[in-house]
């Protein structure tokens, strides 16, 4: 396996519309190995192949230890309930924080690393993290949706000042 470079905003690559995978190939299931060591090594909870530069529709998550890592070829959401509102940060934004209001709990259908057909319902972190690295599949970042961004290398006080 290998540690990638996480491309960092403004790079172009991560306001594209990556192209969905049609065969599966011992080069793609490594991306996905290696995504997923990019990740752990990065200390995220998700990351999408237009982050390593790469406009393929390929997701890794480890938001929760039920679920453990997830590696989704073609990951698109099927259906969507409840609503949540939170923080959200991103490997690609470094220092940058947002509000983010997404939905409570998703479920998503995909390819696993092997070609087959999985469906997979989540909610909290994990329907957070599904949802922010399909977005990054179509060019969206969480800054471009955020209700409020903040640095995180401010102090913003605390609450009550």
């Amino acid at each position: 396996m290998a540690i990638r470079l996480i491309v960092k905003e403004p790079d172009e690559v991560l306001h594209k519309t990556a192209k969905p995978v049609t065969k599966i190939t011992p080069n793609v299931q490594k991306l996905l190995d290696d995504m997923a060591d990019t990740m752990y090594d990065a200390e995220g909870v998700g990351l999408a192949a237009p982050q390593v530069g790469i406009l393929k529709r390929l997701i890794v998550i480890h938001a929760d230890e039920e679920h453990g890592l997830i590696k989704m070829m073609n990951p698109e959401i099927v259906s969507s309930e409840g609503e949540q509102f939170g923080p959200e940060g991103c490997l690609s934004i470094p220092g940058l924080n947002g509000d983010v209001r997404r939905a409570e709990t998703v479920t998503v259908r995909g390819l696993d690393r092997d070609g087959n057909e999985i469906t997979i319902t989540g909610s909290g972190l994990l329907a957070r993290a599904f949802q922010h690295e399909i977005d990054h599949l179509n060019g969206v970042l969480f800054t471009d949706i955020a209700e409020k961004v903040y640095d995180m290398n401010v102090d913003h006080g605390e609450a009550g000042e």
